[in-house]
């Protein structure tokens, strides 16, 4: 089916990022295009194949394998690919094959590097980074959206002033706006309610509208601090009502801003190390979530945020531990607590259980044990009451087979390695994460070393992992090149967890058994595995890019949820990406599953 010159131009405005070019660039480059139509199971190209261009399909759908024929991902309608191994040497980095009679547009060389080097909209779709987060933002740089709360509290013109002030006082607010047909309408303080209506004692059924403020200075959302610093300084109020599109969405107040100087990771680090019990921990736990929208919108990358989410809970976790010792006495034996799972890889989100495990002093007797039960008990209770709920699993210190002399240890792991059955390759999993986190380190140290010696020379141990390493798979499928949950409370979205980050952190885990690389951290191990020639260059660059595209993806869904007053999950519906969000996650999803083939047939470097 020969396409006009009007078809691809159209087909193309359909299309991102070639929509957002201007119409004669569009124009020039519908002349330039080439149409190819394909049977069913024609090789479109093969691997290490020099590419003509970028392919876009406009009909039909084309099947993309890796070096190993593992079939990595279906595409469809609007879809591209071959731009991957284009920009990095001409070459083609997987197989494509038309999966049923298909057309497609290529796009040469030559102009897709013209409209990358010309076109911003272009450089940034085909950069697969994600460098362009800026680095952290003052207060006066932040948007209003962080700094404001949401859903305000509001009340109609006719409301007494009486009625208003216990609203306010109820809870705990200072300030209440006054809206009518959804629109505001003014803002009334407790300033106006002493300095009005009190000061001039006026009637108990005196409305709120006879001492609000009417028709008040706002901001948008898009506006960012300073102006709400500016607008306070300048008209010396302390109130200013947030809407967009006419519409009431939030309030920023002096303490807000006073609050979001406030929040941050070091303030609630040193709260928590004062803290007298569990429960004062969990008030200042409870503003972890703020803090996770601070840290993305100020400009964090992903790994520093998880980062600086997981010190407060090691802080925690070493408070309760002293707090444990002065209660129950001093230790009969040293012993160490150790945290395995996201916190021992310092990866928290906004969503954790608690993971971890007590070694203790080959030193310690039967008698002993019921002091470490008790220390158990209290550091794992007070971690559910600051929010990091008990681990469904049962992996905990408080469950006694994990709450064990350091020889017991050395035997489990010993036990692991020589016979992997799958509870085995489960345990080694989770364990092969460990981070000490409180009491004597060097109950650690020599164990870790001699259990990675012995677990790399193990070669059937090491097989065993890679194949329960690969049970994780990325959600690629048919539907725009994504597999979504197909029932349940989550059905048709992405789960970003166990089908987006722990497939990488499982290769991670894999390379560090390969390399005996002693990081937990799973950007750390990627780095470390390159340096150890585990992981090659090429390799590790597109698998660090795909991890940080992923991750960073989920922490914006859970900084979306939390910014719309709901808990943050794992779990994204793929209808509230962009196509141009949508073929970036899927490509990052297309590496991983790359590099899972690679590790699943003994090859651990992807060139």
């Amino acid at each position: 089916m020969p396409l006009s010159h009007d078809q691809i131009t159209r087909f193309l405005e359909s299309v991102h990022p070639y929509d957002a070019l201007p119409a004669d660039v569009l124009d020039e480059v519908a002349r330039q295009i080439e149409v190819w139509e394909v049977d069913e199971d024609y090789p479109v190209y093969d691997l290490g194949h020099k590419l003509p261009g970028v392919f876009v399909i406009y009909e039909g759908q084309v099947e993309i394998t890796d070096e190993n024929d593992e079939v990595v991902s279906h595409l469809g309608l609007r879809n591209s690919f071959g731009e991957r191994g284009l920009l990095k040497n001409g070459k083609a980095a997987t197989k494509a094959r038309a999966h049923t009679p298909s057309v497609l547009i290529v796009l040469p060389p030559e102009l897709v590097r013209e409209l990358i080097n010309e076109h911003d909209v272009v450089s940034k779709f085909f950069d697969r980074s994600r460098g362009g987060r800026s680095g952290p933002q003052s207060l006066a740089t932040s948007a209003i959206d962080v700094l404001m709360a949401h859903n305000p509290a509001t009340c109609p013109p006719a409301t007494t002033v009486r009625d208003a002030a216990r609203l306010m006082r109820d809870k705990g607010i200072s300030s209440l706006c006054v809206t009518e047909a959804e629109g505001l309408v003014g803002i009334a303080t407790l300033r106006d309610i002493s300095g009005k209506f009190v000061a001039d004692a006026m009637p108990a059924d005196t409305p709120i509208s006879q001492i609000m403020t009417p028709n008040p200075t706002t901001l948008s959302p898009s506006d960012i601090g300073s102006d709400v610093l500016h607008v306070m300084m300048e008209r010396g109020i302390g109130h200013i009502p947030i809407c967009e599109g006419g519409r009431l969405v939030g309030v920023v107040t002096q303490t807000d801003l006073t609050h979001y100087q406030a929040v941050n990771s070091a303030e609630l680090v040193r709260r928590i190390a004062h803290a007298d019990n569990a429960e004062v921990m969990a008030k200042v736990t409870a503003e972890i979530p703020q803090l996770l929208v601070q840290l993305v919108a100020g400009g964090n990358r992903h790994e520093i945020v998880t980062r600086l989410i997981t010190d407060i809970a090691d802080t925690a976790t070493r408070r309760l531990l002293s707090l444990a010792e002065a209660e129950l006495g001093p230790p009969p034996v040293p012993y160490l607590w150790l945290a395995c799972g996201s916190q021992g890889r310092q990866e928290q989100t906004g969503v954790s259980d608690q993971d971890n495990c007590l070694i203790l002093d080959d030193a310690v007797t039967e008698d002993d044990m019921a002091y470490f039960t008790q220390l158990a008990k209290y550091v794992s209770d007070g971690l559910d009451t600051c929010g990091y709920f008990y681990c469904p699993g049962d992996m905990m210190a408080t469950n006694p087979r994990w709450c064990q002399p350091q020889h017991v240890w050395r035997d489990y792991f010993k036990g692991w390695i020589a016979k992997p059955n799958p509870e085995a390759q489960m345990l080694a999993s989770v364990m092969f994460d460990l981070r000490p986190i409180g009491g004597a380190f060097e109950l650690f140290a020599d164990l870790q070393a001699d259990t990675l010696n012995a677990a790399n020379s193990n070669s059937i141990f090491v097989a065993h992992m890679i194949g329960n390493s690969l049970k994780h798979t990325p959600p690629l499928g048919l539907l725009r090149g994504f597999a979504t949950i197909r029932s349940g409370e989550h059905r048709n979205t992405l789960d970003l967890k166990h089908n987006g980050v722990v497939p990488v952190v499982d290769l991670a885990r894999i390379y560090s058994l390969q390399g005996k690389l002693p990081e937990a951290n799973t950007r750390a191990r990627l780095k470390a595995a390159e340096a150890a020639g585990v992981l090659s260059p090429s390799g590790a660059r597109d698998l660090l890019d795909a991890y940080d595209l992923i991750a960073e993806t989920r922490l914006e869904h859970q900084v979306a949820l939390v910014k719309s007053g709901e808990k943050p999950d794992n779990y994204l519906p793929p209808t509230n990406l962009s196509d141009f969000e949508r073929s970036h996650l899927r490509d990052a999803f297309v590496v991983v599953k790359t590099m899972q083939s690679a590790v699943g047939h003994g090859k651990g470097m992807l060139g």
